[in-house]
């Protein structure tokens, strides 16, 4: 799917209640989850130790950490849109988090994002997404957020 190209902060406001696009796929592998484990100190046996995750996890393996695939959510949306004559922009917070489902070592995810609300604030604007992160052939998703942005124009 081709890149949203936004002419300005002020534009997103034309695609409120609209979906800005789905990503590419992208394989979460357990160098990826391991090297997260390593950055936050999270090294709960269920992502990073593969022979007991087989053997004791009811997933039958070893999963990512739900804020692993939190934090993959900035990246997959820079494939879905580019906001042009923007000067910042600024991960405002989260307004709700689920995680439906885990995602196993070795499956592919990809997010998807509608925009939900537009508030102008000074020099930009609020913007607060829905970003549901999907699993390939999996009947729930992997996360589900209310995402917020401050965009500032240039």
């Amino acid at each position: 799917m081709a890149k949203l190209v936004l002419d300005g902060v002020q534009a997103f406001k034309q695609y409120v209640g609209k979906e800005l696009g789905v990503s590419d796929w992208v394989t979460v592998s357990q160098d990826k989850i391991n090297k997260f484990a390593d950055a936050t100190g999270d090294h709960q046996w269920i992502h990073v130790d593969v022979a007991r995750a087989k053997k004791e996890s009811p997933f039958g393996g070893p999963i990512a950490h739900g804020y692993l695939t939190l934090s993959m959510i900035a990246a997959l949306l820079f494939e879905l849109y580019e906001v042009k004559k923007t000067k910042l922009v600024i991960n405002y917070g989260l307004n709700k988090v689920r995680f439906p489902s885990p995602v196993a070592v070795g499956k592919k995810v990809r997010a998807k994002a509608t925009v939900v609300e537009v508030k102008d604030i000074e020099g930009g604007v609020e913007v607060e997404l829905q970003v549901t992160v999907e699993i390939e052939g999996g009947t729930k998703p992997a996360c589900a957020a209310a995402v917020v942005y401050r965009y500032m124009g240039a």
